[in-house]
Order: structure tokens, then C-alpha cells, then sequence
């Protein structure tokens, strides 16, 4: 029996998720180099990721096309040997621990403050937004922002540790609003610098540092949008670290901890090649069974708290801003990394919009609150 070419096995894998192929529009998918098909089955994610840079394809709508892949679960029909390596490389090899954490600054924080600047909006806050009741990027981020002050019950004086602290618009705000101090650290020197220069003037220390290196007291802890680059193998350490500088004395049974990170209630993720390559090298999406397990004994969950559907609505109006910004970007940035760009930002809508990933607010006490904690929302 004749077996089907390369992109007969497209057409019908694709058409299980509703989406048509063809060389020119009307297409869901427009195939613009015949090589595609091979590549794609060769290497999975990474061959389709790579294609998009190089022009192979197109879509009018990459987000709906990626969501539509995703809620088919097509990529379960695409694992390669690519797959299995990044997946072998999370699994048994730490690259997380020593200099390897910088890396992660290195090749994505460092890229540029003025991408990010013209992708995040009014503050510099690379993590899901809170949409409750905002309409708009910035004001969903000052939202998000005062619920972790009001979730860590921030008071006057209070000591606060920002665990990756990114351009430091959420210390800023907390010293401003709440009138605390704090530390934060991260590991990009683009945005230590940055955010040294935005707490200018107020009781805010900025440090490039690794986490494992914190020793010291502090009244509250906050980590938004870091614990994707712990890594799986480090997961035990990461929490050891911020209890032992948490504050666990006194009548309200100690400090609070506020963990904001993208994570899976599926079983362990396999990194994907393309991401890992591209994007966020030496970075892991966690399952809620490795955190569960890694603070065990160590904290009292208080709350555990999901709004990754408000990613979708933050992915998409960061594309429209960087897409707005462009023209003034394209002297620094080539047409291949537009792409890249479009491909990642997309890609990553769709991981939300099919609920295949969540965000997670988790906030943590040491020995439990006494009476019990009322959760703001």
C-alpha cells in the first residue's frame, strides 16, 4: 500500500484541528516552500518555529491557528528526537545553578530595554497582567501589582524581598504606595541597571545576584514571573531559601510569601525545543505537583490562586504594542527576529487561550496565619 507524502500527512493531521492548508489564501495555514513538510516532521516544534523565521509559511491569524493545535493536542502527534532532548537536558542536568543563571539574562532580559519598553507598556512588568476589572494593559499591571501588596499585607517599614525583580516596577510601587523598603535582585545586568535607576531616590536596594546567595530577614517576599528559570532540580532549594529569610516570629505567625509563575496542572512539562532554543534557554514551565512537593513542610499554602486566562488579553495587547512600535525598532532588529518575535508572543496566546498553561498566585506563610487568611481578591 502506498503510503501518504509528507504533505498529504499534513492536510489530514491538520484538518483534525479544523484548519486548512493550502499555497495561497483562503487558508488557515499558507505554505510558502514545499520543504516545510519535511522539516516539520523531522523535527516537531522546532522545525515550525524555525520555517515561520525563515518565510516558509504564514497565517493571518497565528494565535487561532496555534490555539486550534493545541486544543487538538497535534503537538502529542509531533515529539522528535528534539523533544526528548530538551526534555532529558531539564530532567537530569542542572543549568540553573552557578554561572548557568545568568545565562537566562544573558540571552533574553539583556536583548534590549527598549523592545521591552515599547512591548510592556507604561511600566516594565513582564508577567500576566490582572484583568478583574481593567480594559487596558496598564491599568491591569497597576492592578496586578497592588493585589500581591494587598495579598502580602504590606505595612510602613516592612522589608520587602523581590526574588527577580526584573526593571523594578514592582518594588517601586510597593515603596510608593505602601511605604515599604526592599531589596530585589536579578540576574539581567540591562535591568539592574534599569530598575537602579527607576527606584532612584527611594528606600530600594537593586542587587544582579543569584537567589541561592540570600541570607538575611525580611517582613515579605514576593517572586513574580522568575520561578520558570528555577528549574525542576532546584525547586527544593528555591523554597528553602525563601524560608530562611522569611520572618516567621511575632502574633500574626510570621511573614508572607507570593509566588506569581506560569505553571501546568498536567504532569511534569516537557520543555519545548523552539522555546528553549529561541526564547528562554534553561527554563521549565513547573507542574503544581513538583511545587506542591517542593514546599512541603515548608510552607502553609494560604491561597492558591489561577487567572492564566487574563494571559491571553496581556499576550495579545503585547503584540499589538510591539507590533505599533516597529518601524522604530527595525534599525536594531532584522526581519528574522520580527518573526521570531510574532511566532513566540503567538504561540504563547495560545498556550493560555486553550487553558493548556495557567498563572498561578501562590501565597505562602511559614507556620500558617493565625485565625486564618482572608484572601484579597
Amino acid at each position: 500500500m502506498r503510503q501518504p507524502s509528507l504533505k498529504q500527512r499534513a492536510v489530514d493531521l491538520l484538518a483534525q484541528a479544523g484548519i486548512r492548508l493550502g499555497e495561497k489564501p483562503p487558508c488557515d495555514l499558507c505554505v510558502h516552500d514545499e520543504r516545510l513538510y519535511a522539516r516539520v516532521f523531522a523535527h516537531g516544534s522546532l522545525g515550525l518555529g524555525e520555517a515561520y523565521m525563515d518565510g516558509w509559511w504564514d497565517s493571518d491569524d497565528l494565535p487561532g491557528v496555534f490555539t486550534r493545535m493545541l486544543r487538538a493536542q497535534l503537538d502529542e502527534e509531533l515529539k522528535t528526537l528534539d523533544t526528548l532532548i530538551a526534555h532529558l537536558k531539564a530532567r537530569f542536568i542542572n543549568l540553573q545553578r552557578g554561572q548557568h543563571a545568568f545565562e537566562i539574562g544573558r540571552a533574553h532580559y539583556d536583548l534590549g530595554n527598549d523592545l521591552f519598553q515599547a512591548m510592556l507598556g507604561e511600566r516594565l512588568v513582564y508577567s500576566c497582567g490582572y484583568w478583574a476589572e481593567a480594559d487596558n494593559l496598564d491599568d491591569a499591571q497597576v492592578a496586578k501589582l497592588d493585589l500581591i501588596c494587598r495579598k502580602l499585607r504590606l505595612q510602613p517599614g516592612q522589608r520587602v524581598l523581590d526574588i527577580g525583580c526584573g526593571w523594578g516596577e514592582a518594588l517601586k510601587y510597593a515603596a510608593e504606595k505602601y511605604g515599604v523598603e526592599g531589596v530585589g535582585i536579578t540576574v539581567s545586568k540591562e535591568q539592574a541597571a534599569y530598575a537602579q535607576a527607576l527606584c532612584a531616590g527611594l528606600p530600594v536596594e537593586i542587587r544582579l545576584q543569584d537567589y541561592h546567595e540570600l541570607d538575611e530577614p525580611f517582613d515579605a517576599i514576593m517572586s513574580i514571573g522568575m520561578f520558570e528559570h528555577v528549574g525542576p532540580l532546584n525547586y527544593r532549594s528555591y523554597f528553602e531559601v525563601a524560608r530562611r529569610c522569611l520572618r516567621d516570629d511575632g502574633p500574626d505567625g510570621g511573614g508572607l510569601f507570593l509566588l506569581h509563575c506560569i505553571g501546568s496542572n498536567g504532569a511534569p512539562a516537557r520543555p519545548d525545543p523552539w522555546i528553549e532554543k529561541y526564547i528562554f534557554p534553561n527554563s521549565v514551565i513547573p507542574a503544581m505537583s513538583q511545587v506542591a512537593a517542593a514546599l512541603e513542610g515548608l510552607f502553609v499554602v494560604e491561597d492558591w490562586h489561577n487567572f492564566g486566562a487574563d494571559y491571553d488579553r496581556t499576550l495579545t495587547a503585547w503584540r499589538a504594542n510591539f507590533d505599533a512600535a516597529w518601524p522604530a525598532l527595525a534599525h536594531r532588529y532584522d526581519e528574522r527576529f520580527r518573526r521570531m518575535w510574532h511566532y513566540y508572543l503567538s504561540a504563547s496566546t495560545a498556550v493560555f487561550r486553550s487553558r493548556r498553561d495557567q498563572l498561578w498566585q501562590l501565597t505562602l506563610s511559614p507556620r500558617g496565619v493565625p485565625g486564618g487568611y482572608r484572601v484579597p481578591r
